[in-house]
């Protein structure tokens, strides 16, 4: 993977953290966009600097203007893979949903990884690399009163099919659909714990492992496009 580039959105914190960690350790120099994330994202590239000098760089770039993603886009001279791990995640019950929370989670959670392929597509073209969209395993199975964010997450699984045709042969996309790999900073812990108690393991993941996944699509599966991984335990098998 060496002289391979990565841009992981969303990269600073949490499961986008993990995955920059994950392709840095593969060999690949990193670019990490945020958008509020600033000091985090320049403190992780400043450790992997260290490890590796002027392998990693910061990009800030709000995703939800239209221009957002091109401009993200523009700042990368050279790309092999896009990870679309940024994402926007809250709870909308249906009588109070908005019009304001749809497009917010819709232009995160999807219109930014749509224009961020399309933008992309020439480099990635260019070098045959690969997109990995961060969906969810409630693509296929919504979470009550989380409507919204379920659908966006939906399309975003039609999305990397679709894309998967789009930009054959020469580039490969696929989506990782993480389970209970990383708790909402707020949750409760006897409703974690029901959810541990749902999976085949009975036992929660960690963003290691949705990074470790993401790290076999990127460098170890070059004849699988058009797939969505699921990394959850073995939760969606729980009837």
């Amino acid at each position: 993977m060496q002289a391979k580039t990565a841009l992981i959105t969303g990269g600073a914190r949490r499961i986008g953290a993990a995955i920059t960690h994950a392709l840095h350790a593969a060999g690949m120099d990193v670019i990490i966009h945020c958008h509020r994330s600033v000091a985090e994202a320049e403190a992780l590239a400043a450790n992997l600097n260290r490890a590796r000098a002027g392998s990693a760089r910061v990009l800030n770039q709000d995703l939800r203007p239209a221009s957002g993603p091109e401009k993200l886009v523009e700042q990368c001279h050279a790309l092999d893979v896009l990870i679309n791990n940024a994402s926007t995640f809250y709870p909308t019950p249906l009588a109070e949903a908005t019009a304001a929370q749809w497009d917010e989670l819709l232009d995160t959670n999807l219109r930014a990884p749509f224009f961020l392929a399309q933008a992309a597509a020439p480099l990635l073209r260019r070098r045959q690399g690969c997109i990995v969209n961060l969906t969810d395993i409630h693509a296929q199975r919504p979470l009550r009163d989380h409507a919204i964010y379920s659908i966006s997450k939906a399309a975003l699984d039609m999305l990397t099919k679709a894309l998967a045709k789009e930009l054959a042969p020469e580039v490969r996309v696929n989506g990782i659909a993480p389970g209970a790999a990383m708790w909402p900073e707020q949750m409760d812990a006897d409703l974690r714990q029901r959810i541990e108690s749902h999976t085949m393991l009975k036992r929660a993941g960690t963003p290691e492992d949705v990074a470790a996944a993401v790290r076999f699509l990127v460098c170890d599966a070059p004849y699988v496009t058009g797939q969505i991984l699921a990394v959850d335990g073995g939760r969606t098998l729980y009837s």
